[in-house]
């Protein structure tokens, strides 16, 4: 989701939704419930091999970045996967900035990615650092894709912001990576090179988005811009996705509901089983998701505020085996972001003007949008930084995309 803090009017709605639910009223857990054990970092302007980009944007200095830019930024993640060695992560950005009509010359990729995490005090404040080992370019040279992208009558047909909004990546048995898209929504399928292997798979009840290429003229959506595959696990034998809607379809009454598909890789199709889980307020969203085992599900859901303003980023467990006989299934909290304990010093000593580090660490990050279960209760969490539109940690300054490995004891028992 990118709704940018640049834009008051939409921060003041989603402010008058939220102050129903002050923060004392929901209980956060102990802070000693959630420990950080590592932190690292990728600095906000460090730009990738690529075209110049951002051309499309506005040319105005914002928390002290002006576009365009010299090469492809990395915008955040929205999503991760294992990589192909030890400590590796196969990240995914987004879109680039945020719509269609902005970001043509972003280029969609995953990068492999290396924390080399800080885990405890330091000399220095800077964030430790990450190495980018390379990255996937996601691309259409066999004309898979049944509309016209923006590389169209290029030999390598590398995708753009403006053909797809990426949120979410998985990786099923076969090695294969699928990618779940807001602007359809779609599943994408792609090969481990990035390489699109069949048309996007649209939701098989005609659920469509205002961006949908196939949304015919005349035609009324059924949801919102920015509210499609956000976030989408996988079965822990790879085989069937689970791909949520980050919003409610225009249609529903109740606002909280999110709707889970299941769709079955191996026949290519929907199975028509669905689920509804809901946000604790109708203005927050279902960031990512992951299965832990069986039908449990690990899901983040946050707010749409920064540093002091944050009041929810939490992870939720949802077990989709007990679900009532229309589909709803109650949700648990089991990690508030807001609220991490550091007992190692990781974050000390803080940075100029730096907030929510300490003793008690805070992710207040606007877009808080992957978390990924690791061994035993160790979960990796990072941001999309909306570049460079968010400064959650240090005002005035372009976030960072901050990466952290947390325990949520009792992670796999919940």
């Amino acid at each position: 989701m990118r709704i940018r803090l640049v834009v008051p009017a939409a921060a003041m709605l989603v402010a008058v939704a939220l102050t129903a639910t002050p923060a004392a009223a929901r209980s956060p857990k102990p802070v000693r419930d959630v420990t950080l054990i590592g932190r690292a970092g990728i600095p906000a302007t460090d730009y990738q091999p690529g075209p110049v980009s951002g051309t499309a944007l506005a040319p105005a200095t914002v928390n002290g970045v002006t576009p365009p830019f010299d090469g492809q930024p990395i915008p955040g993640f929205s999503a991760a996967v294992t990589g192909n060695r030890q400590g590796q992560l196969l990240a995914m950005p987004d879109n680039g900035f945020g719509a269609k009509t902005n970001s043509a010359d972003f280029l969609l990729r995953a990068y492999y990615v290396r924390p080399h995490y800080r885990t405890g005090p330091s000399k220095s404040s800077e964030l430790a650092p990450v190495s980018i080992d390379g990255f996937l370019s996601f691309r259409d040279p066999d004309h898979k894709i049944p509309f016209p992208i923006v590389n169209e009558s290029t030999k390598s047909r590398l995708l753009t912001g403006a053909d797809f909004d990426i949120e979410s990546l998985q990786r099923d048995a076969n090695g294969n990576l699928w990618i779940g898209d807001e602007f359809g929504p779609f599943l994408v399928e792609v090969d481990k090179t990035g390489k699109v292997l069949q048309a996007p798979v649209p939701l098989a009840d005609g659920t469509k988005s205002p961006q949908s290429p196939d949304l015919g003229a005349g035609e009324a959506p059924s949801v919102n811009a920015s509210s499609g595959f956000e976030a989408m696990a996988i079965s822990t034998d790879g085989r069937m996705l689970y791909p949520i809607l980050e919003g409610a379809k225009v249609a529903e009454t109740d606002k909280s509901r999110r709707t889970v598909y299941e769709f079955d890789i191996r026949k290519n199709k929907y199975t028509g089983k669905t689920w509804t889980i809901s946000v604790d307020d109708p203005a927050l969203s279902v960031a990512d998701a992951q299965i832990l085992d069986g039908k449990r599900l690990a899901w983040l859901e946050r707010d749409n505020f920064e540093g002091a303003e944050a009041k929810v980023k939490q992870i939720k467990i949802a077990d989709l085996s007990t679900a009532s006989a229309t589909g709803d299934v109650t949700s648990t909290t089991i990690a508030d972001l807001l609220r991490i304990a550091d007992p190692r010093a990781i974050t000390s000593p803080a940075r100029t003007g730096e907030f929510g580090v300490g003793p008690t660490y805070s992710f207040p990050l606007q877009s808080v949008e992957t978390i990924l279960p690791l061994g035993g209760d160790r979960v990796f969490v990072t941001n999309d930084n909306n570049f460079p539109g968010n400064d959650g940690r240090i005002t005035g300054r372009a976030d960072d995309i901050e990466l952290i490995e947390i325990v949520v004891p009792g992670l796999r028992k919940h």
